[in-house]
């Protein structure tokens, strides 16, 4: 199982009304045709966990049923497939900073529950060699990073157990921050592989983005252009007073997003694990010239680098590669993407 180039196939199990008619329709098996078809070799599949238990933790089994035909699909078009637990009982990245809503680092029966459903996921799929573990999308606050190693060391002895052999993924904190895979506890087991996303410059990948705070919805941001220009459309933006963009780069282009990713190509290195970025894409309000230069910057680099990757994302969601904004570029976009 290499996972070179990938795909998500995000809002289909996860960021979505989680109703059986809209899984019924999002994704067929026509969509994973398609994208074997452009070149990926491997789909990484976004699931909440309301798809995969009910509200007392049991097995849902009609949710269960879509899991299963992605993981079918791919076997028989010979993709890969990484199943990505994107929200869990007791944490959602969206619900950052709420310990009241993300109560899985300090509470444990939350704990058990996630590592119960993890234990489900191996023993049913552990057994699949095109099947690849992520164990929770994103882990926003600093005060969990010691919380979140604990809970990975118990949760990969309890799926391997059942799951000796699969690859199992996680990343830092800080929304899977690059730099932030320094914390991570180096693991004792085999076959793990560390996560990162990557969207930076953010005023420039999610520019005009309605979700993110601050975010100025009335201009376009251009890639590339001098550090100055990003420092200042950026100010808007800062978190408890920090800058946003902080690089000693002078331009904005590969010496950037090298940079951008080297703590975590050193990080992967020192524990002796493979690299990969499960994110990374440029919004559909992007000028889609420029929209093209950052992709070619950044494949550039992981090619440099041997990071493997999967691009956020196949369709909607406001990055879907397949839809009308990106048809100016499609092919080219889709050749670097897949190369």
């Amino acid at each position: 199982m290499k996972l070179l180039r990938g795909i998500n196939l995000g809002g289909y199990l996860s960021q979505c009304e989680h109703k059986l008619e809209h899984y019924e329709t999002f994704i067929l098996k026509e969509d994973l045709i398609k994208i074997a078809g452009m070149g990926f070799d491997h789909v990484r599949l976004p699931i909440d966990y309301e798809v995969l238990e009910d509200a007392q933790g049991n097995e849902y089994l009609p949710g269960i049923a879509f899991v299963d035909a992605v993981v079918a699909w791919c076997e028989e078009l010979k993709l890969d497939v990484v199943l990505d637990l994107h929200k869990a009982y007791g944490y959602d990245f969206n619900d950052a900073g709420d310990a009241e809503k993300n109560s899985l680092f300090t509470n444990e029966d939350s704990k058990l529950r996630f590592i119960a459903l993890w234990e489900r996921m191996a023993i049913r799929y552990g057994k699949k060699e095109w099947v690849a573990f992520e164990l929770l999308n994103e882990v926003v606050e600093e005060e969990n990073a010691s919380l979140w190693n604990d809970l990975i060391d118990r949760t990969v002895t309890a799926i391997r157990k059942y799951a000796p052999d699969r690859p199992i993924i996680y990343g830092g904190i800080q929304w899977n921050s690059a730099r932030t895979l320094k914390l991570l506890t180096p693991p004792a087991d085999k076959n793990i592989i560390y996560t990162f996303h990557m969207y930076e410059p953010l005023i420039f990948t999610h520019q005009k983005a309605y979700w993110v705070p601050n975010m100025p919805m009335d201009k376009d941001i251009f890639y590339p252009k001098d550090m100055a220009y990003y420092k200042k459309e950026s100010e808007v933006l800062g978190y408890k007073g920090e800058d946003v963009v902080v690089s000693p780069c002078e331009e904005m282009g590969k010496p950037f997003l090298r940079e951008m990713v080297q703590e975590a190509v050193d990080a992967a290195k020192a524990a002796g694990v493979n690299l990969y970025c499960g994110e990374f894409g440029v919004i559909d309000r992007a000028p889609v010239e420029d929209t093209l230069r950052w992709f070619r910057d950044l494949m550039d680099v992981y090619k440099e680098y041997d990071i493997h990757c999967a691009v956020w994302s196949y369709k909607k969601m406001d990055f879907g590669i397949i839809d009308d904004h990106y048809a100016p570029i499609y092919e080219e976009l889709v050749s670097l993407l897949t190369k």
